[in-house]
């Protein structure tokens, strides 16, 4: 194992599943300005990965019928990728290392958000059709826990120094905040509109969700359950989609209405550029280590940017059918488009980054 492959894995590791450190304690920092702490300094930022263009690995088959995919989450720690199976109502859960299907789990009716928590061994899966929450345990695969009562499930994040996961519920224009430990709701943070994807900021502590009908990144402090901030999109469309670079103070957030990439600077808030994209974009997957960007639309266009400080650059624009969901490997850097059908079954796209 190189030195940066190991400096890689422990870095991931540690954001994903240690205890917090006394930095990590700290309030959320957001202000009416910036959601950059004061004094805060960027540590030196990785270079772009090889700008080669991606190559397919393998089709893997999936199980199930022929029908549409939605969120999915790596967990490096175990090398497993966790895909929700939205119109079959599974939770699919793929080996990475080993390349195969180690589990198709029902219960989740559409579901729509995932995410991987190893700190609490646990998987969240938005049950849109249940109107639920859904906990697994990542060791055994069974049910931990459920919290009713969210509209529309979606996005999901984790406060990690609070051991909160905050869910977006679209249709009930807020953010719901659940109990890590016990799966149990605490609180719903009205947004004054529908809610896009839900992010957490490891810099400012914040937890940011797209605030899509009122073209806002809105700021929620995790330990009070409160809007600390909103910051207006100029030029956005129903922003939905994004991803967060932490150390780059960077966010990247996609508007479904007008298929466009903004780029907005997280020390000023302000809208540093925007780059066309595929139609209706939906998942972004962010390879930090690389600096390489993936943006998944539903018009099944994946474009691909390198990112050099707060440089874009495209490299490369792909037209898959149903490629609308996204994920990338941190530490092979290989990227998953689950599509719901390819010769009459769904299949599971293994794409590399090409020297």
């Amino acid at each position: 194992m190189s030195t940066r492959y190991a400096a890689l894995v422990v870095a991931v590791i540690t954001s994903l599943g240690s205890r917090p450190s006394l930095a990590q304690t700290a309030s959320c920092a957001a202000t009416a300005t910036s959601m950059t702490p004061a004094g805060w300094t960027a540590p030196a930022l990785p270079s772009a990965g090889p700008r080669g263009r991606l190559r397919t690995v393998a089709d893997i088959p999936l199980p199930g019928p022929s029908n549409r995919f939605d969120y999915q989450s790596v967990d490096p720690t175990t090398g497993r990728l966790y895909i929700s199976h939205m119109n079959a109502g599974t939770l699919v859960v793929f080996d990475i290392d080993s390349s195969r299907v180690v589990a198709d789990i029902g219960g989740v009716e559409r579901a729509t958000g995932v995410l991987a928590v190893p700190a609490q061994h646990k998987v969240y899966v938005s049950a849109a059709g249940r109107h639920e929450l859904v906990a697994f345990d990542d060791r055994t695969l069974k049910e931990a826990g459920r919290v009713s009562n969210i509209r529309f499930p979606d996005g999901i994040a984790y406060a990690p120094a609070e051991q909160k996961v905050f869910v977006s519920d679209e249709a009930g224009d807020a953010d719901v905040v659940v109990d890590a430990r016990t799966v149990t709701r605490r609180s719903a943070i009205a947004l004054g509109g529908e809610a896009g994807n839900t992010q957490y900021d490891s810099v400012s502590h914040c937890i940011v969700v797209a605030v899509q009908t009122r073209n806002q990144l809105v700021a929620i402090d995790p330990a009070t359950e409160r809007i600390v901030a909103r910051y207006d999109l100029p030029g956005s469309d129903h922003p939905h989609g994004f991803a967060i670079d932490a150390p780059g103070r960077l966010a990247f957030v996609t508007g479904e209405g007008n298929a466009t990439l903004q780029v907005v600077d997280l020390r000023t808030m302000r809208v540093l550029s925007s780059h066309p994209v595929g139609g209706d974009p939906d998942v972004l997957a962010w390879d930090a280590a690389w600096r390489r960007l993936y943006v998944a639309s539903e018009s099944g266009v994946l474009t691909v940017f390198a990112v050099q400080g707060a440089v874009f650059e495209k490299l490369e624009e792909l037209h898959i059918p149903h490629a609308h969901t996204v994920s990338v490997d941190p530490r092979t850097h290989r990227v998953y488009l689950p599509l719901e059908n390819l010769g009459g079954r769904p299949v599971l796209r293994i794409l590399q980054p090409a020297p």
